[in-house]
């Protein structure tokens, strides 16, 4: 755990994700818009999305070095498009963000143990964010 409500696994990355795009897949507007400004304000590329069928649907998806991923999305939640990914053989970091109520941790732990880098709860910090982000690519 790297701070409150940022939970992350020890998953190995790939070298050169920096240059890839941020794909960021959420159906709140506001949030899509604030995560691309801060993201892009350190340096990052980053695309939004308003749901799991838009993004795979974009040429993003197999240029994303990272995919900030709400659990609950209209149509194909998160967590079923982290499992679509991963039956398709898409191996991309995936930072799951979500407000909804988990007392029991059970939907963080299984994203963890489906291979989530990590998963923080909103709302959340600038630099929570960033700290995740950063460590999924290589310095």
């Amino acid at each position: 755990m790297l701070g409150d409500g940022v939970y992350c696994s020890s998953l190995p990355m790939r070298p050169g994700l920096r240059e890839l795009v941020i794909a960021i897949v959420d159906d709140a507007a506001p949030v899509c818009e604030a995560l691309e400004g801060l993201l892009r304000s350190e340096g990052f590329t980053a695309q939004s999305f308003a749901c799991a069928e838009d993004f795979l649907a974009s040429d993003c998806g197999r240029d994303a070095g990272c995919l900030i991923l709400d659990v609950r999305l209209p149509g194909m939640s998160g967590l079923q498009l982290q499992q679509h990914l991963a039956a398709i053989g898409w191996r991309i970091p995936i930072v799951f963000i979500t407000a909804q109520e988990d007392a029991d941790g059970q939907i963080l732990a299984q994203a963890l143990r489906a291979g989530a880098t990590a998963c923080l709860h909103k709302p959340f910090g600038d630099r929570e964010l960033l700290t995740v982000v950063r460590s999924v690519f290589p310095r």
